[in-house]
């Protein structure tokens, strides 16, 4: 069970603050991700974190800006979002892959098996 929290309205080139608790399963044998899905768009994969947290894995499109982060004590993943551009308005799912100490890359929301119930986040002035 993953239960999102963050988004909302911002202007561009500003920050938010993304979290999703997780519940359900053993959170710190689990790679978590993030997905987002434009209207009109499919889903596309925006981060991801290795079970142990040991690495990291960004589209292109948010590389730089983003930055995926996890507390395997508190079963809970952020995101930090940075000078954000209106390209990236979309609803944002927190999501989670079912392999457990999975060690290969994520790059791909067909990666993910459990999805949130996702959050809008609209950058606009």
């Amino acid at each position: 069970h993953l239960v999102q929290s963050g988004g909302g309205l911002v202007q561009p080139g500003g920050s938010l603050r993304l979290s999703c608790a997780v519940s359900g399963q053993t959170f710190s044998n689990y790679g978590m991700g993030w997905v987002r899905q434009a209207p009109g768009k499919d889903r596309e994969f925006v981060a991801a974190i290795r079970w142990n947290g040991g690495r990291t894995y960004y589209s292109d499109s948010v590389k730089g800006r983003f930055t995926i982060s996890r507390d395997n004590a508190k079963n809970t993943i952020d995101l930090q979002m940075n000078t954000l551009e209106p390209e990236d308005t979309a609803t944002y799912y927190c999501a989670a892959d079912n392999r457990p100490y999975y060690g290969g890359s994520y790059q791909y929301p067909a990666d993910f098996s459990a999805w949130s119930q996702g959050t809008q986040v609209t950058v606009s002035s």
